[in-house]
């Protein structure tokens, strides 16, 4: 492959609304956007990771320096025919995940146009369509969860995903299922909240018919989420704890989880993703692509690797209208019809970036060349 450059661009994109979790909430999406250039295209990523050390160790700035200083560097130092290398020659810097997931995704697009394919064809995903849900995260009061999983269902969305965490979480899920019945296709997220201290609020949540519960114990845990899953019939999925293939693996032989949330980013890449999903396939265990408030780039990469057969449950990648005024790709990211999205069969990640609206939300700009 021929890389000629590469070019980072911090952006800060308000959020049509404020999104909590257990760990904190925002109203701005603080991001690295990557471009590789090389034989007359571009490929396109973004940085997954927050300005704050929350969710994982990395954070904005973490990731532009890693990038800046170790990343783009031994791109440059180190010619590769093809994007799957590039994990291997990242692979002496230890985690950093988004940040090596950034450059790498930026080379898979760029290398898919190159040849004049799709990355969901390269990445051996073979849907038109995929199914999508929605992530809700915790509101004020349970009567606006209620009114946003209303939105949602009037949408279409095949799967409601709902944030608790202690003090708000039996009441919400008990409430959702009084409205709207036992049929909708509802799961909880703690994002790491809970302790095994906590097996009675479980417990009761098994009640509900969940589809799944993620991530309720720590964020490195997979040994109290065996002894947890081992006491409750909903399955447990989980996300933080699932970095590498081989965490994946443990974590299955243990019974730690039953299905697993395959985000691009923590995991380092879409080879890695791709690798995590061939395990899960070999071993009967289903998978759906998490979603991290990214703007269309980032979407276009979920939409690329759930085309794969083994993401069966409907991910988080919802329209980007349900979160921007304004996104930086065009096409914007929208339904085709309600909770589907298209799988985009043009070159790379089959949508264009809007310079235009770039340039109102970027902060500072770099550019690297061999």
């Amino acid at each position: 492959m021929k890389i000629e450059r590469v070019e980072l661009q911090h952006l800060q994109m308000p959020l049509r609304f404020r999104f909590e979790t257990s760990f904190g909430s925002t109203t701005m999406k603080d991001f690295i956007l990557v471009s590789v250039y090389g034989d007359g295209e571009v490929g396109y990523a973004e940085s997954v990771a927050m300005p704050d050390p929350f969710y994982s160790e990395e954070t904005t700035d973490t990731v532009w320096s890693i990038l800046e200083k170790f990343l783009i560097p031994r791109l440059f130092a180190h010619p590769i025919e093809s994007p799957e290398e590039v994990e291997r020659l990242f692979a002496p810097i230890r985690r950093n995940n988004m940040a090596k997931s950034a450059l790498e995704g930026a080379v898979w697009d760029l290398s898919c146009k190159q040849k004049g394919i799709s990355l969901a064809k390269a990445l051996g995903g073979d849907k038109k369509v995929i199914d999508v849900g929605v992530s809700i995260g915790i509101e004020p009061t349970v009567d606006e969860v209620l009114a946003k999983v209303e939105r949602s269902l009037g949408d279409g969305y095949k799967k409601i995903k709902v944030k608790i965490k202690p003090g708000f979480d039996v009441q919400v899920i008990r409430a959702i299922r009084e409205k709207f019945g036992d049929d909708v296709p509802l799961m909880a997220d703690a994002n790491s909240a809970y302790t095994l201290d906590h097996l009675h609020i479980m417990k009761e949540l098994d009640q509900y018919g969940l589809i799944m519960i993620e991530q309720p114990l720590a964020h490195d845990d997979i040994v109290d989420h065996a002894k947890l899953q081992a006491e409750i019939s909903t399955p447990i999925c989980l996300d933080e704890s699932i970095h590498t293939a081989e965490d994946a693996r443990k974590a299955i032989e243990l019974g730690s989880c039953r299905i697993i949330n395959i985000k691009i980013g923590r995991v380092g890449g879409l080879t890695e993703a791709r690798r995590i999903h061939d395990l899960c396939q070999a071993n009967h265990i289903p998978v759906w692509c998490g979603g991290m408030l990214e703007s269309g780039v980032g979407r276009a990469h979920n939409i690329a690797i759930t085309a794969l057969p083994n993401f069966t449950i409907p991910g988080d990648t919802s329209a980007g209208s349900r979160y921007w005024e304004e996104d930086i790709v065009e096409p914007g990211v929208e339904l085709i019809s309600p909770g589907e999205l298209a799988v985009p069969d043009g070159p790379g990640i089959g949508y264009a970036l809007n310079q235009k609206a770039v340039g109102k939300y970027v902060l500072r700009t770099a550019h690297f060349r061999p």
